[in-house]
């Protein structure tokens, strides 16, 4: 339990509260010699591992050397990986007890690496330290990282979002003005059936081979799914995360409609088509009329041949928009050498003005600090001209991922393992939903006994 390592995490929160009081005397240096910034001292080495796509890569890497520059006591060691591989090797070098000091974890996994004396609590550093505001960082962000041993959102604070991930939709504003086709109205989003008809007017034969090649759009259900599901009322867990729901009706119909828009409306590439050319290349090329955006994808979108824009999601029964607000944490290990060091570093990265416009300028994220964000999203001579669309999904109508507010995400993984046959027609959403809800259900409700047996260790 939590109480059980307070001692153990007690010299270590006096020394992160000795470096917040701005203590100018040295500090011990495991038995060597003493951090000072003039010559002759010892710089104390950390390392940090971290993910992202080459654009994300060059900005963190040129964002820690300005954390080098200003702290010139203390050496950063880089642990770049590819996205696909993070995980793996994040919970290789956990079980090795090789953990870095500085590194991206998941929300979905704060509670286990607290339960198993992973993370660091940080809570005496970030909370007291004058130069830290967390009342200007995106509230959700930050609670997405705060765990009392019981319930996420409250209690001690054990990282910081590396940023706030607002997935919106983007347009080809460029293939729309070339057909004539009105622009959506970036205030008001389209109905299920407006979507579908203005795909079907932009889903052409361009070049006359009697083969389409201009579609609407290519969405990967991993990662677009849930703004149709939570538009139209339903959901994967009830409030209570302890239930699935996707046997709800209003999940089935949602799910039908995004098979549907391949298979009866035929607006998106079919398996054949998108293993020729993917729905994300199609998208560079400008074959695409609408594709998400996030943040992270600034700097990459900045080369597209056409211009583009951002709207909301389609809006289900509700007559609302949806979509997922996506965060990573940067935390610090329990372990670590230099633990006032390390949460100086994840500071200069997720808090400080410094770090947030050097990774703002890299066109590589929305920055953290809110009053930053909003002179940042007022900016329309930068694309997309309609960054306000970020904001709104992270003020208004962004939700966390399902699998974020559960002990692990194995229940939620299952459901995407054999969902191919509902996405080539060969298989109804309702009866999938059927299968899959008790299958889904055992392993959540495995996941609820581990967490319980974690809390009584």
């Amino acid at each position: 339990m939590i109480k059980k390592r307070a001692l153990a995490f007690g010299l270590l929160t006096l020394a992160l509260s000795a470096f917040v009081a701005g203590c100018g005397e040295n500090a011990e240096n495991d038995g060597s010699s003493a951090n000072q910034s003039g010559s002759g001292s010892e710089t104390k080495k950390i390392s940090f591992m971290f993910r992202g796509n080459p654009e994300e890569q060059k900005a963190y890497e040129a964002t820690v050397k300005k954390f080098e520059e200003a702290n010139p006591g203390v050496k950063v060691e880089i642990i770049m990986t590819a996205p696909d591989q993070y995980v793996t090797k994040l919970k290789a070098a956990i079980a090795g007890k090789n953990v870095p000091d500085v590194f991206y974890f998941e929300p979905g996994d704060l509670k286990a690496y607290v339960h198993s004396g992973v993370l660091l609590d940080l809570t005496s550093y970030f909370q007291d330290n004058a130069k830290i505001d967390l009342n200007n960082i995106w509230k959700f962000g930050v609670d997405y990282y705060r765990y009392d041993g019981n319930k996420v959102g409250q209690g001690s604070l054990y990282g910081l979002p590396k940023d706030v991930g607002p997935f919106a939709l983007g347009y080809n504003k460029t293939m729309f003005e070339k057909a004539g086709v009105p622009l959506p109205d970036k205030d008001k989003p389209y109905t299920w059936d407006e979507f579908i008809k203005v795909n079907q007017q932009l889903t052409k034969d361009t070049n006359g081979d009697g083969k389409i090649d201009q579609f609407g759009t290519g969405l990967n259900v991993n990662w677009s799914l849930q703004a149709f599901v939570w538009s139209n009322g339903a959901d994967w867990l009830d409030e209570s995360r302890t239930k699935v729901t996707i046997d709800d009706p209003k999940f089935a119909e949602a799910l039908q409609y995004f098979a549907d828009m391949q298979n009866k409306y035929k607006i998106t590439p079919s398996i054949e088509e998108a293993q020729t050319l993917d729905t994300y290349q199609r998208w560079m090329k400008g074959e695409l009329a609408f594709f998400p955006v996030g943040p992270w994808d600034l700097a990459t979108y900045d080369k597209l041949p056409f211009e583009y824009d951002l709207i909301p999601w389609p809006a289900g029964s509700t007559g609302k928009p949806a979509t997922f607000t996506g965060s990573l944490g940067i935390g610090v290990s329990a372990k670590s050498k230099h633990p006032k060091e390390a949460a100086e570093l994840v500071y200069y990265l997720t808090a400080s003005p410094e770090g947030q416009q050097a990774l703002a300028d890299a066109k590589v994220q929305l920055p953290n600090l809110i009053d930053q964000a909003k002179q940042w999203a007022s900016d329309t001579n930068t694309k997309p001209a309609n960054k306000e669309e970020f904001l709104q999904v992270v003020e208004e109508y962004g939700k966390p991922m399902p699998f974020t507010l559960t002990y692990n995400r194995e229940w939620y993984d299952l459901f995407f393992t054999d969902i191919q046959p509902v996405l080539d027609g060969q298989e109804s959403a309702a009866d999938y939903v059927k299968k899959q809800q008790p299958k889904m259900q055992a392993l959540l409700d495995k996941a609820l006994e581990q967490e319980a047996k974690a809390k009584q260790k």
